[in-house]
């Protein structure tokens, strides 16, 4: 095994499931999200290019730091090697998602309360 350790995070992204690869993995300061750093994908040698790895790619590229929030994280393992990174649809979740609504907080337009 390598002397720093590689995660694979696994994670809901609008309605899809990513599974990404990186070097650090930790609670972030800014409170529910998680922090992934240093990120990992497949060498550009080989002859065939997976599509969900690309876009992973492209859409990582250029990102330092990623935040993610808590309650998206479905698993992080410790693994010995990258895999390859991939994007696959949630079965079930849109069904789900038009029906997801935020929890009600009271309005303080005025300071106080709001009531309905």
């Amino acid at each position: 095994m390598s002397s720093e350790p590689i995660y694979r995070i696994t994670f809901f992204n609008q309605g899809q499931v990513y599974e990404i690869y990186a070097r650090h993995v930790f609670q972030s300061d800014l409170w529910g999200f998680l922090e992934v750093e240093e990120f990992i994908f497949g060498e550009r040698s080989q002859m065939i290019v997976d599509p969900a790895e690309e876009k992973l790619k492209n859409e990582f590229s250029a990102i330092k730091r990623s935040f993610i929030p808590m309650q998206s994280i479905v698993r992080i393992d410790e693994v010995e090697k990258e895999g390859t990174c991939k994007i696959t649809e949630a079965s079930g979740v849109s069904d789900v998602a038009g029906n997801v609504r935020p929890f009600p907080f009271p309005s303080m337009a005025s300071g106080k309360p709001v009531k309905d």
